[in-house]
């Protein structure tokens, strides 16, 4: 099936609702070995060669690295084969996000170069494994904000319908258990740049224990903490997350203030709530690209398609933060996109429920599902919030990662945020050794903020 008649297809089959498919067929898993990659993304490349066929990826480590180091950029002597503006946007529209399109509407010195494709996306060869094993055996529960029966790997990787799409985001290749430091910086709507919070993000994703297995596995897929040192007034404040991939066990969060000196939930730290970390400028559930709950969303698939997005930025990371963190936008120069397959899924708030973003597009990388962009418009169906990430590559893990350098603009504001930036700071992005469950206990949330 060639890629035309393969979006045609989607479109066709647009789903509204979780579908009825509870896994793949083994007809349709076995493509995983043959069509498809082992993580379920087209093999083959495009028909006019733009996007090259994947080859495995890249998973050697990149010269010079070390553990916790700056990962250099291995496409640093490219050029761009096209620079995109508002003055020649019409003849890319189609592979331009609204988002992107509004932007450059915006704001007359904003482009985004485009460069060549890499497929530099890989996973190691257990999590190939499980994802196969995933593949006639993982279900959709709590009317598709759920998994059960996924373990270690993309539980969705020939998906039927939106809810498994995002999904396999939720559950995406990232590295068993993560470190790394990091800044937020803001961007007023005047030109002004602030860190707005700096500390240390500590992951650990159960779900990828090698040594696991899905009967073993008690559901808790991801653990995370971060420990805020700066600026001084968010010195010690931390918070913590215990996600369960079944939606129906209450989701665990904590914070620790250090004015009230003691750790207490917080379950109002969800959704269209403004998120602290980034001045209020971010909402929580753009965190991470998607960070908490769903349910308050319709999901609809719309198809696959090729588009500009923000891949393989290990030349942002690395660059100073001057260069980078610029007036209006992120500076174009530092900024590499590349033409790829996304899937894209349309959210809209469901009847009776509330959101101050009623209507929301994903655009989810195919090798490795993870939300690269999204678009979200107000009540009065006006574009207002743009969200991205940059992808980080790390053949060392190996993995392509979209947990950091995230940020958004908010087009009504004209502010913008990018949290997760790894730039001028000591300890990248790396895998470190698992950690006791204690790591991740409020009790322990309280000693590290008397730290």
């Amino acid at each position: 099936m060639n890629f035309k008649t393969l979006m045609a297809a989607w479109a066709v089959a647009t789903v509204l609702a979780p579908s009825a498919h509870a896994t793949a067929t083994a007809e349709e898993a076995a493509k995983l070995k043959s069509t498809l990659t082992p993580l379920g993304a087209e093999r083959a490349a495009s028909a006019d060669g733009q996007i090259p066929a994947w080859d495995g990826g890249m998973t050697k480590p990149l010269p010079g690295y070390t553990a916790g180091s700056t990962r250099t950029d291995p496409f640093a002597a490219e050029k761009p084969v096209v620079s995109i503006n508002a003055k020649n946007m019409a003849q890319y529209a189609d592979k331009l996000t609204d988002g992107v399109k509004a932007l450059m509407n915006k704001y007359p010195d904003f482009r985004i170069d485009v460069y060549p494709t890499h497929r530099t996306a890989a996973a190691p060869q257990y999590v190939y494994d499980n994802t196969f094993a995933n593949a006639t055996r993982a279900k959709l529960v709590d009317d598709g904000q759920g998994t059960q029966d996924a373990y270690g790997g993309i539980p969705f990787p020939v998906p039927h319908d939106a809810y498994e799409i995002l999904q396999n985001h939720r559950l995406g290749w990232r590295g068993r258990t993560t470190q790394f430091r990091l800044r937020t910086w803001v961007v007023t709507a005047d030109g002004r740049r602030a860190m707005a919070s700096g500390g240390e993000q500590t992951i650990d994703r159960p779900y990828y224990d090698k040594s696991g297995s899905v009967d073993s596995f008690d559901g808790y897929y991801q653990y995370g903490k971060f420990l805020a040192s700066e600026p001084g007034s968010k010195a010690g404040e931390a918070i913590l997350a215990h996600d369960n991939m079944n939606a129906s066990v209450p989701r665990g969060l904590w914070q620790y203030l250090v004015g009230q000196r003691r750790v207490r939930k917080a379950p109002s730290v969800s959704y269209d709530t403004p998120d602290a970390v980034t001045s209020g400028i971010g909402l929580v559930d753009e965190a991470f690209m998607l960070f908490g709950p769903l349910d308050r969303y319709e999901l609809k698939l719309v198809g696959k398609q090729a588009m500009y997005i923000p891949y393989n930025n290990n030349g942002a990371a690395a660059a100073k933060v001057d260069e980078l963190v610029t007036p209006h936008t992120l500076n174009p120069d530092r900024v590499r996109w590349e033409l790829h397959r996304v899937w894209v899924v349309e959210a809209d708030l469901k009847a009776g429920r509330r959101h101050v973003v009623p209507k929301r597009k994903y655009y989810i990388d195919e090798d490795t599902w993870q939300i690269i962009l999204i678009d979200g418009w107000d009540a009065k169906g006006e574009l207002w919030r743009i969200n991205f990430t940059l992808t980080l590559l790390c053949p060392d893990i190996p993995a392509l990662i979209g947990n950091v350098m995230w940020g958004g603009y908010d087009m009504q504001s004209g502010a913008y945020y990018l949290n997760s930036a790894l730039n001028e700071l000591p300890k990248a992005y790396q895998v470190i050794d698992p950690l006791p469950r204690s790591f991740f206990s409020a009790a322990e949330l309280a000693n590290d903020g008397l730290r």
